[in-house]
């Protein structure tokens, strides 16, 4: 009996790239992104390359690592030094390059961690350092469910908006885990070279909900400051809640046009169906709980 085969959604080729040495098109390749943040040398984080008007994406980052994508999302090369291992360039496939490639295939995403909370999901964004992993973690401790981290797809059904799961364990800065578990946590590094730590769901008795859900709510994590009674929930203005979903959706600096406007109409029909609230943090980090807790309790009030 014959048994069908479905077609991958994306064909990977680790440790090649789509060209040999000497075909390497360097006069067709227009630099389309530079990170502003750089190494010690002064280099680039991250540099994107446009080749032949757009038909491939060349992803440089400063320690040698490169990734090719094609227009559709549909196909991905990785190469990396010798100095470098597979685990090095997992740590960006499966979280900006995996980003951008959803935004190429049309999949809105947001930066972002998600748990489930009463068979919804509900966000957090906010700027770099804000505390969302570090949120999702302290909730997850609490029972919830991490549904994903750093990268929240989106998808529209018949007027209502999901997130997709993604995988099964966060990614944490030491100082994070301290603030979880205490000093004493000892949680592996994603990588020799790399100072974030990864901790598995399943090997620390937390949850994962491997499950599409429905998105309940956004909670956008502000500055931590000293601000009379933080922490404090304030409801957006449609203007304010499409700014700041514009401002953490993921790879927005490399949308074409078109795609922006997509984005636009998109975050525009999300804002009339799912409830956006800033949260101000105490300025202790260490307090981090309090906002946890100020989380379910506005999710409580926003539900009823």
């Amino acid at each position: 009996m014959e048994t069908s085969v479905s077609s991958p959604a994306v064909i990977i080729h680790m440790e090649t790239s789509p060209y040999t040495a000497d075909e390497i098109p360097s006069e067709q390749e227009t630099l389309s992104y530079t990170s502003v943040y750089a190494d010690e040398a002064g280099q680039p984080a991250l540099q994107i390359w446009k080749i032949a008007g757009g038909d491939l994406l060349r992803l440089a980052y400063c320690d040698g690592t490169q990734f090719w994508m094609n227009r559709t999302g549909t196909e991905l090369w990785a190469q990396w030094p010798n100095n470098l291992t597979t685990e090095d360039a997992a740590t960006y496939l499966l979280g900006p390059v995996l980003g951008l490639l959803l935004r190429l295939r049309g999949v809105t995403c947001l930066h972002a961690s998600a748990v489930a909370l009463a068979d919804r999901a509900i966000a957090f964004v906010g700027s770099e350092g804000a505390g969302k992993s570090t949120t999702a973690a302290l909730l997850a401790r609490k029972g919830l469910a991490i549904i994903s981290d750093d990268v929240v797809a989106l998808v529209e059904r018949d007027g209502s908006f999901y997130v997709h799961p993604a995988y099964p364990y966060l990614s944490l800065w030491p100082d994070s885990v301290a603030m979880v578990y205490g000093p004493d946590k000892k949680l592996p590094s994603f990588s020799p070279h790399w100072d974030k730590r990864l901790l598995s769901l399943a090997g620390n008795d937390l949850r994962f909900e491997a499950q599409t859900l429905p998105l309940g709510a956004i909670f956008v994590l502000g500055e931590r400051g000293s601000v009379p009674d933080a922490p404090f929930l304030e409801q957006l203005t449609p203007r304010e809640g499409l700014l700041a979903l514009v401002a953490n959706s993921y790879a927005t600096n490399l949308l074409e046009k078109e795609m922006r406007a997509r984005e636009f109409e998109f975050f525009g029909r999300m804002l009339g169906r799912v409830p956006i609230r800033r949260l101000r943090p105490r300025e202790d980090p260490s307090r981090i709980g309090e906002l946890c807790d100020a989380i379910l309790q506005s999710y409580d009030e926003i539900r009823t």
